[in-house]
């Protein structure tokens, strides 16, 4: 087996550590912004349901009120 490859004509020893420590920098920004973006999506959704409720009720009571207008018009 060749190991030259690794070793890289003796600048393996400064080029395999940054190249883990890049890549570990890498993965663990990756799997930090993966947890905030879960728990942004979190907030959004609830805030978003309950602006959603909000909205269906009113509706509906618009619309009950038109109803209830609608019906008992007196000319």
């Amino acid at each position: 087996m060749n190991l030259g490859f690794l070793i890289l004509s003796g600048y393996g020893i400064f080029v395999w550590p940054a190249f883990i420590f890049t890549f570990i920098s890498c993965l663990y920004l990756y799997v930090k912004t993966k947890k905030e973006l879960q728990k942004q999506e979190k907030v959004f959704l609830n805030e978003f349901k309950q602006l959603q409720t909000v909205k269906i009720a009113i509706a509906k009571q618009q619309e009950n009120i038109k109803k209830a207008f609608s019906s008992n018009s007196i000319f």
